[in-house]
């Protein structure tokens, strides 16, 4: 007997991994397949709304804070670039979403930029002031 998905989650996948395998289509958990591909789907974008959040609050910090700029900032805005495009890459179907991932994760940098910095809101723009070429662009630090 098969490992059930709500017992021992390991043991179930390995066990649907084996059954697909066998072509044994009548026997797979297809309810709780069905849940974890869009589970997986939903983490895929999580991770853009993350990467890109993480990103635009650096790019934020880097324009409104320039006296506390330093290699560690640098370093972040480089790796969140790096890491969100090999996310887009893997997933290009989300690519044209970006406009939206954007405008959802701006807020919530937004938020982030402030707490952090202590700049008053009224400082920033209310919108991204970045286009998603910008954001994206190694040799882009807003001044």
């Amino acid at each position: 007997m098969n490992p059930k998905h709500d017992d021992d989650f390991y043991g179930w996948t390995m066990a649907e991994a084996e059954l697909l395998r066998q072509r044994k289509f009548n026997e797979l958990d297809i309810e709780h397949l069905i849940e974890e591909l869009e589970s997986m789907g939903a983490s895929e974008k999580r991770e853009i709304h993350s990467r890109m959040e993480q990103l635009l609050k650096h790019l934020l910090k880097w324009k409104y804070q320039p006296d506390l700029q330093c290699r560690s900032w640098k370093n972040s805005i480089r790796n969140q670039r790096k890491a969100l495009s090999a996310v887009i890459k893997d997933n290009p179907s989300l690519k044209p979403t970006i406009p939206e991932y954007i405008k959802d994760a701006y807020k919530d940098a937004l938020e982030g930029a402030i707490e952090e910095t202590g700049v008053y809101k009224k400082n920033f723009p209310t919108e991204c002031p970045y286009t998603f070429e910008q954001i994206m662009d190694d040799e882009f630090y807003p001044e």
